[in-house]
């Protein structure tokens, strides 16, 4: 038996952030980050709807990107104290996924972060608090997934959280948020969301469920995120749909190994932190090169570049054409082709290389990669990744 999970209702569209004008509640904790929803006025709209709907209203403020384990256990205590019947998330990836986790340790304020990081582990939420998502980015889709990601910075890991208990109960997909993007978060963003759909289309475990979604995803990201990353308005609002239903896609088929290199890669040099999207974006290619030696997995890249418009006379060549369009389009966006590229050090590649990949190799997403990846090959195509050289075992 498998199993498809979305919110219960998603509302779309300008203006849709009205929405929370609807919703029954006493109290309502709004957890943001770092200023831009407030200061481009969608944080006191959406207090004041909410205040209409007759809730008294707090803020969580200053969600860092890539939050971390210590602003959860901040917030958790900040609703422990409020009590809130709903929570409502607004902003990018990061105050999202801070707080779904928060609401775990808001419902049992005795369970333990080790605890949550075994997937689909979680316990029964809902008895305190419901959930409400809005997403300002257009890439990482926690507004309809089962995922959060929280960075343990003394570890230097970012850790997937997964778990059906944690997809929202409303999601509001407001595309006015996201016209106020700055163009480097447009292609980050854009990147995950493409990455998204594309793994979770050759995922081991997608479903009749969830390829129609992927490949209407890619489509749309393919057509839409040039103009978006130059700011075209009407752009802007197609990608924040094509990113929300790569999302409904792979939380229901999962990822694979872009996200796990990327969630062990993220937090781990001190030359700076590497954006998820421009992770995922460096990795992709590389990625589809090592998943097309097994022969299922080259078909399903070859039905995308298909679906895509692009042309080839065999499954390789497309598979081929397929990666060429990605390396073109990171390109265009200004994201490095690899490693070395981007900045990061040899020496220290070298030094924390083998850690890596074997912490890559035992990240929840791998499990669902349509081929099977063992530490020394994760080593060697993160040594592909950083020289920019072909994948070619």
């Amino acid at each position: 038996m498998a199993r498809f999970t979305l919110p219960r209702d998603i509302y779309y569209g300008k203006g849709s952030l009205e929405t929370l004008k609807t919703l029954k509640g006493k109290k309502a904790m709004v957890v943001v980050g770092g200023g831009s929803m407030k200061r481009f006025g969608f944080l006191d709209q959406a207090v004041n709807y909410l205040k209409e709907a007759g809730m008294e209203v707090e803020l969580f403020e200053n969600v860092e990107p890539d939050p971390s384990v210590e602003t959860v256990m901040k917030g958790a205590e900040a609703m422990k104290k409020f009590q809130p019947d709903w929570i409502v998330a607004m902003g990018g990836g990061s105050p999202i996924d801070a707080a779904k986790a928060m609401w775990a340790f808001y419902e049992y304020p005795d369970t333990t972060f080790e605890q949550l990081i075994t997937p689909f582990h979680f316990p029964e939420l809902r008895q305190k608090a419901k959930f409400a998502a809005i997403p300002s980015t257009s890439g990482t889709a926690t507004e309809v997934t089962a995922f959060s990601v929280i960075t343990d910075y003394a570890k230097g890991i970012k850790y997937p959280l997964a778990d059906f208990n944690i997809t929202p109960d409303v999601a509001i997909v407001d595309p006015a948020l996201a016209e106020t993007m700055p163009q480097t978060l447009t292609a980050h963003t854009g990147m995950d969301a493409l990455t998204h759909a594309i793994e979770a289309y050759v995922s081991t475990l997608h479903t009749p469920f969830t390829d129609p979604l992927a490949l209407k995803a890619i489509q749309m990201v393919f057509q839409y995120l040039p103009a978006s990353y130059e700011g075209d308005k009407e752009a802007r609002e197609q990608m924040h749909y094509a990113q929300c239903l790569a999302g409904m896609a792979f939380s229901n088929a999962l990822l694979g190994i872009v996200h796990s290199m990327a969630h062990k890669t993220g937090a781990a040099f001190s030359t700076g932190h590497i954006p998820h999207g421009c992770a995922n974006a460096i990795y992709l290619p590389y990625v589809i090169q090592y998943n097309a030696k097994n022969p299922e997995a080259l078909a399903r890249y070859a039905e995308i570049a298909r679906y895509a418009g692009l042309t080839g006379n065999s499954d390789e060549e497309l598979m081929q054409a397929l990666r060429a369009k990605i390396q073109e389009f990171n390109v265009k966006l200004n994201i490095p082709k690899d490693l070395k590229d981007f900045g990061i050090q040899e020496a220290e590649f070298k030094e924390k290389v083998a850690a890596i990949a074997e912490n890559a190799v035992g990240d929840a997403c791998t499990g669902s990669n349509p081929r099977a990846i063992t530490p020394a090959q994760m080593e060697q195509l993160f040594r592909c990744v950083y020289y920019g050289t072909e994948v070619d075992f």
